[in-house]
Formats: C-alpha cells, sequence, structure tokens
C-alpha cells in the first residue's frame, strides 16, 4: 500500500482528488456476505498480534476496519462517479478481495470489495447491468462464487493457469454465459493480452452493455512479480486501461470504478498502479 501511495503522491499526480475511504455499512457488506459470516470475522480479530484464517490470510487487531474501508472505497468511488463528481475512480486499498466467497475468507482477502460494490451500485444508483473485468493474474474465485448466478452482471477474468487458486476454468459460463475465464499459460504476454482483448473480451463486454464497469486491478502479472510467471509491462497496463476506457465511453457514460488486488513487487506494483491511474486521468 505505502509504495502505491507514494508513487501516487508525486507532483504529477497533483490533479488526483484524494478522499479517504469511509467504513462499508454492515448493510452493503451484507448484500454479499451473510451476517452469519460477517459475525464470524469479526470474532476471529485477535486483541494482539495475529490470528491465522488460512495459510494465507491473517488478521491483525485493525483488521476488520481495513475490511469495511477498502469496501467502503468501493462503494463511496461508485457514488461519486455515479453523482458526476468525477469521472473514474481508483480504489488503493488493502486488503484485497478477489478471493473473498460469500462465506470464504482466503488468499488474503475478507470481504469482496469488488462484489460489494456491484451491488451498492445496482441497489443505490438503479442499475442492472454491471461488468467486472479482473485482470490480476490470478483468477477471483470469489468474485465468480458471488457472481455466477445474476445473470446481469458480467464476470470477465485473465489469469495463469495452473496457479493458485485453481479455479477460473474455459467451462465455467454462469446462468447466462456471464462469466468469461480466459486461462492463459505462464510467459502470456501484452501481444497475447492484445488477441485475446480483441478476440473475446471486448466483445463480451460491447454484448453486455453494461451500466458501469468494475475493474480488479492486480499488477501481480507483471514480469518482474515473483507470485506468477506472466511477462506484462507498464505500458501493457496502459494500453488495457485505454480499451477499458473506450468500452466505458462507448456503454457507461465513462463510468469506471477501479479496485486495486494483487501485486507483490514493490517497485513493480508502484509503477504499474502509477500508469493505470495515469491513464485514467486522461478522460
Amino acid at each position: 500500500m505505502q509504495a502505491v501511495l507514494d508513487a501516487l503522491g508525486t507532483d504529477e499526480f497533483a490533479a488526483l482528488n484524494w478522499r479517504e475511504a469511509p467504513p462499508a455499512s454492515f448493510e452493503q457488506i451484507e448484500r454479499v456476505h451473510p451476517p452469519r459470516y460477517v459475525d464470524k470475522v469479526m470474532s476471529r480479530i485477535p486483541a494482539w498480534g495475529s490470528a491465522a484464517i488460512d495459510g494465507d490470510t491473517l488478521l491483525s487487531p485493525g483488521s476488520f476496519e481495513a475490511a469495511l474501508r477498502a469496501a467502503g472505497a468501493v462503494c463511496t468511488a461508485i457514488d461519486a462517479v455515479f453523482a458526476g463528481e468525477t469521472t473514474n475512480a481508483f480504489c488503493a486499498i488493502r486488503p484485497p478481495g478477489h478471493h473473498a466467497e460469500r462465506e470464504k475468507a482466503m488468499g488474503f482477502c475478507l470481504f469482496n470489495n469488488i462484489a460489494i460494490g456491484a451491488a451498492h451500485a445496482r441497489k443505490r444508483h438503479g442499475i442492472r447491468r454491471v461488468a467486472i473485468v479482473d485482470f490480476d493474474v490470478h483468477h477471483g474465485n470469489g468474485t465468480q462464487n458471488i457472481c455466477a448466478e445474476q445473470a446481469d452482471i458480467l464476470y470477465v477474468s485473465t489469469h495463469q493457469a495452473p496457479l493458485y487458486p485453481g479455479t477460473g476454468h474455459r467451462d465455467e459460463h454462469g446462468v447466462a454465459n456471464n462469466i468469461l475465464n480466459i486461462p492463459l499459460g505462464p510467459g502470456t504476454d501484452g501481444v497475447k493480452l492484445r488477441s485475446v482483448w480483441e478476440q473475446e473480451i471486448a466483445p463480451a463486454l460491447y454484448a453486455h452493455e453494461p451500466e458501469l464497469l468494475l475493474l480488479s486491478a492486480g499488477f501481480d502479472a507483471h514480469r518482474d512479480d515473483p507470485l506468477a510467471e506472466f511477462m506484462f509491462e507498464e505500458d501493457d497496463y496502459v494500453w488495457l486501461t485505454r480499451q477499458l476506457l473506450g468500452v466505458a465511453a462507448n456503454c457507461c457514460g465513462n463510468r469506471v470504478v477501479s479496485a486495486l488486488e494483487g501485486g507483490y513487487e514493490l517497485s513493480a506494483l508502484a509503477a504499474s498502479a502509477a500508469a493505470h491511474v495515469r491513464t485514467l486521468l486522461e478522460v
């Protein structure tokens, strides 16, 4: 988080409108996660030290508030976009969210920030069709778990396979072909990204005609990231962001909200997030 904030705190980004994320309400969280699950997470928060949910996911005394604020950031950004206060928004948040299923925390994720945002947008702003594009190198099993039964939410994921969490197969389509998984092998680079965009992602997005575009913005597909073997560079994130902005311009009045997911090599994460936000500022 500090690496991202440092990268976005330079004079180049002076035009950014910074806002502190408020905690999401339990009502917002519980549109996606049942109350018993929220209570379970809250009950596991340690008074001091750390407590493990699984081998990857640790809780500290501040984890519950951080998770509420992460989800709150996405909901607040959506409100700002619909109010016309900004064209688009980037949520620099931790913990991430796309591995969190309805009743399961995993992979560093407690609540599914992007799915909570989608539910909030539909409830608060009266829209039906939302598209979620997840370009984290890992499949967002939690987002798929939550959205697969909701025909009006399109979930598109590019991810390395095989890789954690082992989900995201081609034959997983959702109730209305609203799940598009694009598993790609190690060594996938920007050339391959451009190909799958033109052949699969762009047609799916335009066919869905979303009223809001949400991004699970993981930057662990960068060539320097230690947890996977994709070969993306900063210019690839610039290119992809421009394509996504083009869809938003044609379908949903430029409404885009992007939420930080993975990224584990600090210099690559900082540079990639900066490239992404720099491109969002072009609109």
